[in-house]
């Protein structure tokens, strides 16, 4: 028998850190981590994955092909089921998005533009526009809005129908992508009424 044989090693002791709950946004329910995701109930993530693309069918199919084995894999399953929105399905995610937001200090005459450009849009298609911003500036997303909408209004429907179903996907990814992630905030086409000025 040695000396070291009778000798205790005390480590010092270092907890593990507590996971880190991915923030998310006001009004939003978040996601934790795909493996939440995987194992949850379906009904317990509707809301999390309407506040993504307001299809139920789409958010049906999901969750009925769970489980993703990483983010890729639940985005381009995203993607699919986006891509095979019936008519309906598409009427049923454009009724329940809002319009892109502009920053408080706006001046008014770009809400003056904004909200014509908005009405002329929704007069001539039936619902409201759609616009992924994510990679946008902030500084950059009022002009970006203004002339994808005047572009757009060239369209006829069905063809602007294709263009407001892309813009959804896009929008359906960078969603989920934030849910799961706990990314930056991406410009979407979430708003809150403009403020009368």
């Amino acid at each position: 028998m040695t000396a070291l044989d009778n000798v205790t090693v005390h480590l010092p002791h270092h907890p593990l850190p507590k996971p880190v709950t991915p923030p998310h946004l006001p009004g939003e329910v978040a996601i934790s981590r795909l493996d939440h995701f995987n194992g949850a109930p379906a009904a317990d993530l509707q809301p999390a994955l309407l506040s993504c693309l307001r299809s139920h069918h789409w958010a049906h199919r999901i969750t009925a092909h769970r489980p993703y084995p990483d983010l890729d894999s639940l985005l381009a399953a995203s993607d699919e089921a986006a891509y095979d929105l019936a008519p309906t399905d598409l009427t049923e995610a454009l009724a329940g998005e809002t319009l892109p937001t502009l920053p408080e200090d706006t001046y008014e005459a770009a809400h003056t533009a904004l909200n014509a450009a908005y009405a002329a849009y929704e007069a001539k298609f039936g619902h409201v526009f759609v616009i992924h911003l994510c990679d946008t500036p902030a500084g950059e997303a009022l002009d970006r809005v203004l002339e994808a909408i005047r572009s757009r209004l060239a369209n006829d429907p069905e063809e602007e129908r294709q263009i407001a179903a892309e813009q959804l996907r896009r929008l359906a990814r960078d969603r989920l992508t934030r849910h799961l992630r706990g990314a930056e905030n991406c410009a979407t086409s979430h708003k809150q009424p403009a403020p009368d000025r």
